[in-house]
């Protein structure tokens, strides 16, 4: 087994055989969508792209403890595959989670704008961690709200009143990207990692299927989100990418969130 909280420079292949089986508590995977963005999204066909993912899945599946959770991000057309792969291959889905980037104007004209990716949720089984009171959020209706806060409000022949820590979390997360949180006079900067995921997100899911002390993993950890989230809700983590550039970048990240 490697040692924890640590970034390795490793294929993911030979990263996941280096992990003991059923000792994952979460994997937070972000891997190529073949979207043709740079060399290690780029795959010569749709085949031999859903063959990489699937062996990846499969190399990893068995590393998750029995009440282990799994996140996988993708475009919705290829996440469409890889539901129904994991499915079969005994997973219990969860959610199909819709995270809205809130990622400026496209510009598709036959077709309607992308803006959205998707984010499946699946389980080993159905005794997995879901932590739903850490991951509330604020109610939209303030109005209706402070008006529930005295009175409540009649529902099934019961009074409810609102959860002073806000609602639950549902399917739809609006969170703005990097690129668009970042950009300089309207214009989007050239990031580092051409695809890094909000930390916002990567700690809702977090907090939401894992506990303190418990181990975190991304074989695609690009700029290093995971990692830092996990560090900062007190989890530890255990992470690698094949790109030498990132994983530099994933652990300078890191120690300037250790100087934070």
């Amino acid at each position: 087994m490697l040692k924890i909280n640590e970034i390795y420079n490793l294929d993911c292949f030979d990263f996941l055989k280096r992990i003991d089986d059923k000792s994952i508590n979460l994997a937070v995977i972000d891997p190529p969508y073949n979207l043709h963005k740079a060399r290690w999204d780029t795959f010569k066909s749709e085949k031999e792209f859903f063959d990489f993912t699937a062996r990846w899945i499969d190399a990893l599946v068995p590393k998750l403890k029995e009440n282990g959770s799994l996140y996988i991000f993708n475009t919705p057309y290829n996440s469409a595959f890889i539901l129904s792969y994991l499915v079969g291959k005994g997973l219990v889905f969860q959610n199909w989670l819709t995270w809205d980037k809130r990622d400026g104007l496209g510009g598709a004209k036959r077709k309607y704008s992308n803006g959205q990716e998707t984010i499946l949720f699946f389980t080993k089984n159905n005794n997995h961690v879901f932590n739903y009171d850490d991951i509330r959020l604020p109610y939209e209706s303030t109005d209706r709200i402070a008006h529930a806060k005295k009175k409540g409000i009649l529902k099934d022949g019961k009074r409810w009143f609102p959860n002073p820590n806000g609602k639950l979390c549902g399917e739809v997360w609006h969170i703005a990207s990097e690129r668009h949180k970042n950009k300089i006079n309207g214009k989007t900067p050239k990031m580092p990692h051409i695809t890094p995921k909000p930390l916002e997100l990567v700690e809702r899911i977090i907090k939401a299927s894992s506990n303190a002390g418990d181990l975190v993993l991304d074989c695609f950890v690009g700029s290093g989100t995971t990692a830092i989230a996990a560090k900062k809700l007190k989890r530890n983590f255990i992470c690698s990418d094949l790109n030498k550039t990132y994983v530099r970048i994933a652990k300078s990240n890191l120690k300037k969130y250790d100087k934070k």
